[in-house]
């Protein structure tokens, strides 16, 4: 044996070939974890679509779904099972999200298709929208998507039927590169800014009216981001200090959500 295979071992193929797919693995595990997170914090922008997308008359989405890892322990397993798994029918109360489980389970006994879950915004993997086609958010499947060949990802977007873009160009808002303001501000909050000063100033308990976690219009408003329904709302008398079931005011919820347009402005 020479003196460089008593110092670094002299591995055969099967080894080498063993060793990168030790690493591949562990950088693909690296890479959805970093996806889980990036769709835990940009989850504020698909809930505001959605928000918008429930007063409309025509629906504007194709798709909006939440990924969810559900977990179960057996007993002869040292860790559980785990399944991520899409649901849909989504709401969210600035600190929970409730849907319906899309899926049929592969190897879990613990839930069932349709059943109602809830869970609170970091346990999420992933969120997915799709608006004429064009999905935004996908970020686990964006990490896929990655590492197949061009042939690959056709099929594999012929298969759901949309559009997934570049995967190293994920966006998160509805025509964010032709108007990047809308990062900022749904569209929607300005342009129907008019109509919501008359229909808040023709019923004024609307203001105030709760739901049954405590959230009245200021904190539904704020969650979603929508800074120019919050200056209405203010400039109509709501009161900003009031806290729901949880103590948390209106403002909490933009500062926990990070919403920087509100909370530049609110801080001023």
């Amino acid at each position: 044996m020479g003196i460089f295979d008593k110092l670094f071992g002299n591995k055969n193929e099967k080894e080498e070939a063993n060793e990168d797919k030790k690493i591949f693995y562990a950088q693909q595990d690296k890479n959805m974890e970093e996806a889980y997170l990036q769709a835990q914090q940009t989850f504020k922008y698909f809930w505001r679509e959605l928000y918008w997308e429930y007063r409309r008359i025509v629906p504007a989405q194709d798709l909006a779904i939440v990924k969810i890892p559900f977990k179960q322990k057996v007993d002869e397993l040292e860790e559980p099972i785990v399944e991520h798994m899409w649901i849909n029918e989504i709401n969210f109360d600035g600190e929970k999200i409730n849907g319906v489980l899309m899926n049929s389970p592969n190897e879990l006994t613990n839930i069932t298709i349709g059943d109602t879950v809830s869970v609170w915004l970091d346990e999420i993997s992933d969120w997915l929208l799709a608006i004429q086609g064009k999905t935004y958010g996908g970020y686990t499947i964006q990490v896929l998507r990655s590492n197949m060949s061009e042939k690959e990802r056709r099929n594999h977007d012929n298969a759901w039927g949309l559009d997934f873009g570049d995967y190293d160009d994920i966006l998160v808002v509805y025509e964010q590169r032709e108007h990047p303001e809308n990062l900022t501000e749904h569209p929607m909050a300005k342009n129907m800014a008019e109509k919501a000063r008359e229909f808040f100033k023709e019923n004024p308990n609307e203001i105030m009216t709760i739901d049954e976690n405590g959230n009245n219009m200021l904190h539904r408003e704020s969650i979603a981001g929508n800074k120019t329904t919050i200056d209405i709302l203010l400039e109509l008398g709501a009161d900003k200090t009031i806290k729901n079931k949880k103590g948390k005011t209106a403002f909490d919820y933009a500062k926990q959500l990070n919403w920087e347009h509100i909370i530049v402005s609110e801080e001023k």
